[in-house]
């Protein structure tokens, strides 16, 4: 296949503009923290305080702050409003070229490995990709037919994936359903339950290492971090570091099969995420989560499905203390956390049910990592 560089195909020439200097026109904007939307948000001028530059209907938007993340954009001009863009994105247009195919392009992972391969600044959501470098990447030269037949071959896989990602986002409430139809809800306790606290529940409690991940990615154990637990509560190993680190310290910060891991440390939506160890495998845990050990009285299974019930999250969200754009809830504060305590075979049967649920959501997990691989 012939490829060029992205600067002998980019149209684009930048224009400013100064949205405050018309205090009563609406543009049409497209900010990087309104892009999980789907949607440009809409604001009068006196609203934005600084500099945007011009973009119109299929410019193709890369971000350029934390460039792992892989945000890329085309601008729908979805109104009859000025369309204008925050100065973190990089603007690709051009005539000849089908936006989606280039945004496809932009999404591959060999492209998502050239964005994160020169970028600046130190860690997660300060590097940021450079426009200079970002032109002289490579873009496939291809007739506008077959770009429109890639498309739409595209298209339709990403429908597809999105489907089974809805169908896993169901089991997931389903779980949720079914969990507060057996236990109900807390403080309510509506059923009647033994109530307590995690930390009659609890044997060890221990924080993981403060130690940085090891260079190069070549350290003896594999680094489980923060990200690597999701927000619904699953182990996510999808991006894993490595660490080396003394035998003697092992046995403090290692995790087993069945631990509760319970994320302290992170923006203040996320604290709390907790989810359960299920491998085999042994792994080093990062200072951010808790590691918890449980006696005979709870399942680690049943602890994390009520600590990401809904009500749950909501008095996480208004336990932790925020400090320095971080919240945290630290171990004495975890074990404090209140619970009902239903029979173990209770818990038994919720995480039996569990087990069978998640069989159909691991058959659409495994279903789109080969449909992505495409």
């Amino acid at each position: 296949m012939e490829y060029t560089k992205i600067k002998n195909i980019n149209e684009y020439v930048s224009e400013s503009v100064s949205p405050m200097n018309t205090p009563e026109q609406i543009f049409e904007m497209y900010s990087v923290p309104i892009y999980s939307t789907g949607h440009p948000e809409y604001l009068h001028g006196n609203e934005i305080a600084s500099n945007k530059v011009k973009v119109r209907k299929n410019d193709v938007l890369l971000c350029k702050i934390n460039p792992r993340i892989n945000r890329v954009w085309i601008v729908a001009d979805e109104s009859a409003y000025p369309c204008i863009a925050s100065s973190e994105w990089i603007v690709i247009r051009n005539s000849e070229y089908n936006p989606e195919f280039l945004a496809w392009y932009f999404r591959s992972p060999k492209f998502k490995q050239l964005m994160t391969s020169e970028v600046t600044g130190i860690g997660g959501s300060l590097t940021r990709a450079q426009p200079k470098a970002v032109a002289e990447y490579p873009v496939p030269v291809i007739e506008r037919q077959e770009q429109d037949v890639i498309t739409e071959i595209l298209n339709k896989i990403y429908n597809i994936i999105d489907a089974r990602r809805r169908e896993i986002n169901i089991l997931d409430d389903l779980i949720k359903a079914r969990f507060v139809e057996m236990f109900g809800s807390y403080p309510e306790n509506e059923k009647g339950w033994e109530t307590g606290t995690i930390r009659d529940l609890v044997t060890d409690v221990r924080y993981g290492s403060s130690r940085k991940a090891a260079e190069g990615n070549q350290g003896k154990y594999r680094y489980l971090r923060m990200n690597n637990i999701t927000y619904s509560g699953e182990l996510d190993l999808t991006d894993v570091k490595t660490i080396d680190i003394p035998d003697q310290e092992l046995d403090k910060c290692a995790v087993r099969k069945g631990d509760l891991l319970f994320n302290r440390t992170n923006s203040k939506e996320l604290v709390g995420k907790t989810c359960v160890y299920d491998r085999d495998e042994q792994m080093v845990l990062a200072g951010f989560v808790i590691r918890v050990r449980l006696n005979d009285r709870a399942l680690p299974e049943f602890v994390s499905a009520f600590l990401n019930t809904d009500f749950s999250k909501a008095m996480l969200l208004a336990k932790c203390k925020t400090a320095v754009g971080q919240a945290n809830i630290n171990a004495q504060e975890f074990q404090n956390i209140g619970i009902y305590v239903p029979p173990i075979e209770f818990q038994k049967e919720f995480v039996s049910f569990k087990k069978q649920v998640n069989k159909s959501k691991v058959a659409a997990q495994i279903f789109i990592e080969e449909a992505e691989k495409i």
